[in-house]
C-alpha cells in the first residue's frame, strides 16, 4: 500500500476519532464512565481495523501466488470489532448496590454504536456516520429530557417500590 492510501486511512481514522469524540462528549458532560477519550479511541480503532481488512487482503494477494489463494469475508472484521467492543461495554455495566438496578447500559450501548460509526467511516459512508452521531445526540439528550419529565410523575411510585424492596 502506497503512502497516499495510508494518508487516506489516517484521515478516516482522524474523522472517526472526531465523530466518536462527539458521542463521548455527550456522555462525559453528564459524568458517565465512558467519556470522550474512550469513544474516540473506539471509533478510531474500529476504522483502522476495518480499513486494514482490505489492506491485508491486497497485501497477501501480492506477496503470495495471487488473490485467488486469499479469501476474505469483510463481515468477519465487523464481527471481531463488535465482539471486542462488547467486552469493553460489558465492563462499564454495573448493578447499583443501593438502588438495586443496572446502571451504565446507555454508556455501553454508546460504545458499541461508536464502533459502528468507526466502521461506517472506514467504508466511506461519511454522511451515514455523521447522521448517526446526530441521532445518538438526539436519543441521549432528547430522551433524557423526556425521562426527567416522566420520572418526575413516577417518583412517588418508584419510591414506594424501593421501600418494598428494602423490607
Amino acid at each position: 500500500m502506497g503512502l497516499e492510501n495510508q494518508i487516506i486511512i489516517l484521515g478516516k481514522v482522524a474523522l472517526a476519532i472526531l465523530l466518536g469524540g462527539l458521542i463521548g462528549l455527550e456522555r462525559e458532560t453528564i459524568g458517565k464512565p465512558a467519556g470522550m477519550r474512550t469513544h474516540m479511541l473506539i471509533a478510531g480503532a474500529s476504522t483502522l481495523f476495518a480499513a486494514l481488512g482490505s489492506v491485508i487482503i491486497n497485501y497477501f494477494g501480492e506477496v503470495t501466488c495471487g488473490t485467488d489463494l486469499v479469501r476474505s469475508d469483510p463481515i468477519r472484521v465487523i464481527q471481531a470489532i463488535a465482539l471486542g467492543i462488547s467486552f469493553i461495554g460489558a465492563g462499564t455495566i454495573m448493578q447499583h448496590p443501593e438502588r438495586r438496578k443496572v446502571i451504565y447500559l446507555t454508556s455501553a450501548a454508546s460504545i458499541l454504536f461508536t464502533a459502528g460509526v468507526g466502521i461506517a467511516v472506514a467504508v466511506d459512508q461519511f454522511f451515514l456516520a455523521v447522521g448517526c452521531v446526530a441521532i445518538v445526540w438526539i436519543v441521549n439528550r432528547g430522551l433524557r429530557y423526556i425521562d426527567k419529565k416522566v420520572l418526575k410523575r413516577r417518583t412517588p411510585l418508584s419510591r414506594s417500590r424501593e421501600s418494598d424492596l428494602n423490607e
